[in-house]
């Protein structure tokens, strides 16, 4: 941050006066070189508006305009976190908003200390690596390095901050109103200039909605949406052949995690072994990823039941996926690294300094770390045990902001209480599988906004616009805007309904029809490695965010490894049923889909030879000597709902688009 040299009070003051000035003159927008169909421009706003640390933020805004002349109001978007710039969102958001943007101008900024507005770092949250092994009795400690490698200006980070930088950005350009987007974090922060600025607010999106007063600190509210969230997943039978309670199958691993870490085994992307273990906190680290990866929601129920079956592979696989371990990726180019390493440290730096200055934590703030600690320890063991069912007040902890936060010195005062909000036209969105953003909240907000309307969006995570996989969510937007009442969605099913248990075995998988035996239970295992491998390919997509590079490989969950490119995919002794491997390239026709598949089978367990498998629905070859073709249209995969015909379906057009492209980046936010 650029600070002046230290000056006497009264230069201080005059210096004070002219930092704010500019805020109020008109900007110079020019053509941004990233967005070229927005306009970009720097609006300097004062560090600190206390005056207790001198020195200006360059708002780094763009604004995509609806006409030739600048609109009467527009939409401000609001990015997540604390810690993530919004500039860089721009494009997605304005498709996602796209029906209020007929007539108003949409602006985007990056909030103080994120992006290209004077990015807040510390070199004490520099590397991920530290963070990750860093304990909840140790990681206080990293994050008061920070606030002293910060200095004063810390407490300069708080919503309220945010909020009055809103109001600065709409008086230096001129709007009358503002229409306020907000997702996860950014909807604390509208709900706070909709506080304080009432009369500049024309009407509110509120996406997987934060509370003003929030979040609370042993998030209690994420813990009693568990029961919910994994009711509606399994719903209408989706877990059937699965668990009939997939609540209390947690309490029962749960239970058993207490006591000793899950421990097992993990293939690397070049088919390597490595041991790995899960603890009660990671697993609740595993559900939380699900609320931006459906993929991952979909292949818990089962993973959890093959470990309190004595097969802990598969959650240490999906623990892995969900932390980003898999797949394996290229080395990264020289000269990029850095790059990504001040991008994490700024997001880690910011979220700290807001998080530990404003957060209502169980303690005077003013207290020493030790009587901080023990204010809260006292305060969490005052709720009953029930309250954070199937995991443990211990985990709660752990999974709160408590042991980042209880070293932190702050210097801000605790945040005034928010008051009552405007009863403008108000759309609340949220996704009923969200768990750190559960509906809860959006219910206790739409209470204290008389018209607002609340859609729940079913079998929809985090981030509702960015990851609704169907059009409720985009329909509503539409009604919204056009003044007309929202609808419920439209009862629909799950596009990533729960997997099956993995087999353990070759003899608990079924003959394809047509072909039995050993090479008909050999056949269906490699059309169940396939659809794994698809599985696995789609939920690293999902977690990443973006298209995976070229080079990307997965460990099979019994060895090998597949790598994929933007044309071929390549298995090496690929085995998901034990003791069954298949190798072969695989390559994409100029459509992108496969005409065919050729594999070499192998493996203790299988029938050797070779397996084609057509786009027709057909598979032939030679399995231990013998011909065979058969159709695997009838073929019953161990997903339930799996056939054949669904199999030669995703890999002709889901994977191959995968490959080509990758799923296009959601706008996904977050609320840590």
């Amino acid at each position: 941050m650029r600070a002046p040299a230290s000056l006497s009070s009264i230069f201080l003051a005059l210096a004070l006066v002219l930092a704010a000035a500019p805020a109020s003159a008109t900007p110079a927008f020019a053509p941004c070189p990233r967005e070229p169909t927005f306009s970009c421009a720097t609006i300097p706003v004062p560090l600190d508006r206390g005056g207790a640390v001198p020195g200006t933020i360059p708002l780094a805004v763009e604004r995509l305009q609806a006409g030739t002349a600048q609109s009467a109001s527009a939409v401000l978007a609001l990015a997540g976190g604390p810690g993530q710039a919004a500039d860089p969102l721009a494009g997605d958001l304005a498709k996602s908003i796209a029906p209020a943007l007929t007539d108003r101008d949409l602006v985007v900024f990056d909030q103080r200390g994120t992006g290209r507005s004077d990015p807040l770092r510390c070199k004490a949250l520099n590397y991920s690596k530290a963070l990750a092994q860093a304990t909840a009795d140790t990681v206080g400690k990293l994050f008061e390095r920070c606030a002293l490698q910060v200095g004063a200006a810390r407490g300069a980070f708080t919503t309220q901050e945010s909020v009055q930088d809103i109001e600065a950005v709409r008086e230096a350009l001129g709007y009358e109103k503002l229409v306020l987007y907000g997702t996860s974090y950014g909807t604390k922060v509208a709900e706070e200039y909709a506080e304080r600025y009432p009369q500049h607010v024309e009407a509110l999106v509120l996406d997987s909605v934060v509370t003003p007063e929030g979040p609370e600190p042993f998030k209690l509210a994420t813990f009693q949406a568990l029961p919910s969230v994994l009711g509606e997943l399994c719903s209408s039978g989706a877990c059937s052949g699965i668990t009939a309670n997939p609540l209390a199958d947690l309490g029962t691993l749960t239970k058993r995690l207490r006591r000793a870490p899950l421990r097992g085994y993990v293939y690397d992307g070049s088919g390597h072994r490595h041991a790995a273990e899960m603890t009660e906190a990671e697993l609740l680290g595993v559900l939380e990823a699900g609320d931006l990866n459906p993929a991952l929601r979909a292949l818990l129920p089962a993973a959890v039941q093959s470990a309190l079956r004595g097969e802990p592979d598969p959650l240490l696989r999906l623990d892995a996926l969900a932390e980003g371990l898999v797949p394996n990726v290229p080395t990264t180019p020289r000269g990029s690294q850095p790059e990504l390493e001040a991008s994490e440290e700024e997001d880690n730096a910011l979220f700290s300094a807001t998080t530990c200055e404003e957060q209502l934590f169980p303690w005077q703030r003013t207290a020493a770390p030790a009587m901080r600690r023990a204010e809260a320890s006292a305060a969490l063991h005052a709720l009953p045990g029930a309250d954070f069912y199937p995991f443990s007040a211990a985990t709660a902890w752990e999974n709160s902001s408590i042991p980042e936060c209880v070293d932190w010195p702050s210097v801000d005062p605790a945040p005034p209480a928010v008051g009552a909000l405007p009863n403008v036209p108000t759309l609340i969105l949220s996704g009923a599988q969200d768990l750190r953003t559960p509906t809860a909240n959006a219910r206790a907000v739409a209470a204290r906004i008389p018209d607002a309307q609340l859609l729940v969006v079913p079998y929809t995570g985090h981030s509702v616009i960015g990851s609704d996989f169907g059009n409720c969510a985009e329909l509503a937007v539409k009604a919204f805007f056009a003044g007309a009442p929202v609808q419920p969605c439209t009862p629909n099913t799950n596009p990533f309904s729960p997997t099956p248990i993995t087999p353990t075995r070759l003899g608990a998988v079924e003959p394809v029809p047509g072909l039995g035996g050993h090479r008909g239970r050999t056949l269906t295992a490699v059309l169940d490695t396939l659809v794994d491998l698809e599985r696995q390919v789609i939920g690293a997509t999902l977690q990443a965010q973006e298209n995976l590079p070229s080079g990307s490989s997965f460990g099979g969950l019994h060895g090998g490894y597949a790598r994929l490119s933007h044309s071929t995919v390549q298995l090496v002794s690929f085995a998901f049923v034990p003791g069954v491997q298949i190798s072969g390239s695989l390559a994409t026709g100029g459509n992108g889909k496969f005409h065919s598949i050729v594999f070499r089978v192998g493996g203790p367990a299988a029938a050797h030879g070779t397996i084609t498998i057509s786009a027709g629905q057909r598979a032939s070859g030679t399995l231990e000597g013998r011909r065979f073709a058969v159709s695997i249209a009838r073929a019953k995969l161990s997903r339930a709902a799996d056939t054949g015909a669904a199999l030669a379906a995703a890999w002709s057009a889901s994977l191959p688009g995968v490959l080509r492209t990758g799923f296009p980046r959601a706008e996904v936010t977050r609320l840590r």
